[in-house]
């Protein structure tokens, strides 16, 4: 029986998803996985029990990924699962700097106890005339699960759809609607788009891919909306371009001390993934991933080890063994195993950076000693002998 330790509300749909060989506990020390959404981690002790962390969510900045890898444990993410909520708050984003919905719903606030309300609303709305999304063009930077929906999205509401990934994936391309222009230089979207989203990653090398120079570069009366990650943005240069009237509305679901008080800027409190639909999505997915790797030993969505999968255990013992990716570790489990007198039915080994991991069906049982000696191995970090 394992043991679950819920860090944050998880939806019920994906507690029930753990099935019977699981238990939720209030002991996180007692946990040999942890489900998390928001709580930071990063100043917590671990222990010996933990084997995985699940975010159910696609952001993992709360969570120590380089300490979690050096002691095996696995942090996994859902990525995709709250895709279609995210996707509709940038067309609603899209939708409210078009035509200044909010000013409107402002202004009949103001008014409501006026009986002549009706009267002065035809009068004000001159004030809050828009225009339409057909015919624009939408530039989206970043083609993953939620690049490529709200691609499609701007294709369905008839606007001009320029798309920038360089790590376009075989399976996002074939989603893409066929009239999306894949461009190979940024540029491109800086000097054409009248609409920009991002949706990357926040990493070394898209931290302020929304720069001053590429701020500089857009066309005058812009509209840009972040709906990722607020270090995408530099916030400074983004204030200045909206004082200027150079940026149009700035839509960010991000809150903070330099978006709040920026003009023109739309400031939503990091709703995008704040569905049901998601929550229970991302839930569902973040048990799936917890179960197979604990019963199984497989990783899928892991962010600092690979993917490998083995399928379903069909052999009375898998070895799990994390590892240093350096040469000469998979030779000594090998050996350690065949001077242990079993054979290897099926193994496989992946990568990511400087940790890989192995994992190995093998013909009969080795026993925990024989087990534990690995551990002793330079360059391993953690060894798991699952038996069904």
């Amino acid at each position: 029986m394992y043991k679950v330790h819920c860090m944050n509300n998880i939806a019920k749909v994906g507690t029930d998803a753990l099935g019977e060989n699981f238990r939720l506990t209030d002991n996180v020390a007692d946990a040999e996985a942890i489900m998390v959404r928001s709580a930071n981690l990063h100043e917590m002790d671990f222990s010996n029990k933990l084997l995985a962390i699940a975010r159910a969510g696609a952001g993992v900045n709360n969570i120590p990924l380089d300490r979690c890898a050096e002691n095996g444990i696995v942090v996994f993410n859902t990525p995709g699962a709250n895709a279609n909520g995210v996707k509709e708050l940038v067309i609603a984003g899209m939708l409210m700097a078009a035509r200044d919905i909010l000013g409107g719903i402002d202004w009949v606030e103001r008014h409501y106890d006026d009986p002549n309300v009706g009267t002065l609303a035809e009068k004000a709305k001159n004030r809050y005339a828009g225009t339409e999304l057909a015919g624009k063009t939408l530039g989206v930077i970043g083609l993953g699960a939620i690049g490529a929906m709200v691609a499609n999205a701007g294709r369905s509401l008839g606007m001009h759809v320029l798309g920038y990934d360089p790590y376009l994936s075989v399976k996002y391309a074939w989603s893409l609607d066929r009239h999306v222009r894949h461009i190979n230089d940024i540029r491109e979207i800086w000097a054409n788009a009248d609409y920009i989203t991002i949706h990357v990653p926040a990493t070394d090398s898209t931290r302020g891919i929304i720069s001053r120079e590429a701020i500089a570069a857009m066309k005058d009366d812009v509209v840009v909306l972040n709906y990722a990650r607020d270090v995408l943005v530099d916030e400074r240069a983004m204030a200045e371009a909206l004082q200027e009237g150079h940026v149009a509305r700035y839509m960010t679901d991000f809150a903070n001390t330099y978006t709040t008080q920026m003009p023109r800027a739309t400031v939503t409190p990091h709703l995008g993934a704040s569905t049901k639909e998601a929550e229970d999505n991302c839930a569902v997915m973040a048990a799936n991933e917890i179960r197979d790797y604990l019963e199984n030993g497989n990783i899928t969505n892991s962010v600092n080890y690979g993917t490998v999968d083995l399928g379903p255990m069909s052999t009375p013992m898998r070895l799990a063994v994390f590892h240093k990716n350096v040469p000469g570790v998979i030779g000594q489990i090998t050996s350690t195993v065949s001077n242990a007198g079993v054979n290897i039915e099926n193994m496989t080994d992946k990568s990511r950076g400087d940790y890989a991991y192995s994992l190995l069906d093998l013909s009969g049982e080795m026993d925990d000693a024989t087990v534990a000696t690995l551990n002793n191995v330079s360059g391993i970090y953690r060894v798991r002998a699952i038996r069904h």
